[in-house]
């Protein structure tokens, strides 16, 4: 695709690659329009069933909004106020806002994930990165505000202190660091980097796709209910698994000692 978007699919993978390794796959408005279209897209096709979100090149995942056009925009007074969320702006809503996307998106992170960037990962439901890889919020050193959920998401995906270290000051954090914190699954060696994702593709691939979207959107949905409410909560893709035959063909091919044949229904 145009406009700074790669989409591809594969079998029951779609890979969408952030394409302006030139300026280190900064996000402009085009590319969030084009991502907005990406992303209906796969949550539309029933038969994509996982996303892995990248970067091009070597050098980054992304350095986040593309800082140039914004200052572009600021000169011309175009610019207005920005703050959480990005309802109303170009690309709406972006994948950091698509609260109900159960299907798990893989990020595949090399280089700089910084600002934004680091965000699009903290959506993500699985994040492998390269040993080079570098994660930072660095909104508070340019006046900005890490809006598209790094300030609300760091807070509940690492400890409070440790999240709050690297937002007010806009420290970096190596690969390392973030698996320690739990913000990576896993960090391999650059040359390593796309088998290991492929690995955990070809892991969820074997799970039932209903069960995997069922899964994420419970334990997504869940996470600030009372535990007692969450039991007794009905979630829209688990009254689907429940129903599906999916849920009759995984105990029938264990039983039978063969490989589930899954039909997504």
């Amino acid at each position: 695709m145009s406009n700074g978007v790669r989409y591809e699919k594969s079998g029951h993978v779609a890979v969408v690659t952030l394409d302006r390794p030139e300026v280190l796959n900064a996000m402009d408005l085009r590319m969030h329009q084009e991502l907005a279209r990406v992303w209906d897209d796969f949550e539309a096709d029933d038969d994509m069933w996982v996303a892995v979100l990248t970067g091009a090149g070597t050098r980054a995942f992304s350095v986040g909004q593309d800082l140039k056009e914004l200052a572009e925009r600021v000169r011309a007074g175009s610019a207005g106020t920005a703050t959480f969320g990005s309802r109303g702006k170009p690309g709406w809503p972006r994948l950091t806002e698509r609260f109900d996307l159960t299907k798990p998106v893989v990020a595949k992170v090399r280089g700089y994930a910084m600002g934004g960037g680091f965000e699009l990962a903290l959506a993500c439901d699985i994040v492998v990165a390269s040993a080079d890889a570098t994660f930072a919020l660095p909104e508070a050193r340019l006046g900005l505000m890490a809006g598209a959920g790094g300030v609300f998401r760091l807070t509940r995906q690492v400890p409070w202190r440790s999240a709050m270290g690297h937002l007010l000051t806009g420290r970096p954090m190596t690969a390392r660091r973030a698996f320690e914190l739990g913000l990576v699954n896993e960090v391999v060696p650059a040359d390593e980097l796309d088998a290991c994702v492929d690995g955990w593709v070809a892991d969820i691939l074997r799970c039932a796709p209903l069960s995997v979207r069922a899964i994420k959107e419970a334990a997504t949905k869940s996470v600030t209910m009372p535990l007692e409410t969450a039991f007794s909560t009905r979630f829209v893709w688990e009254e689907r698994r429940m129903h599906s035959t999916d849920a009759v063909e995984g105990p029938l091919a264990f039983v039978e000692k063969r490989e589930p044949r899954w039909r997504g229904r």
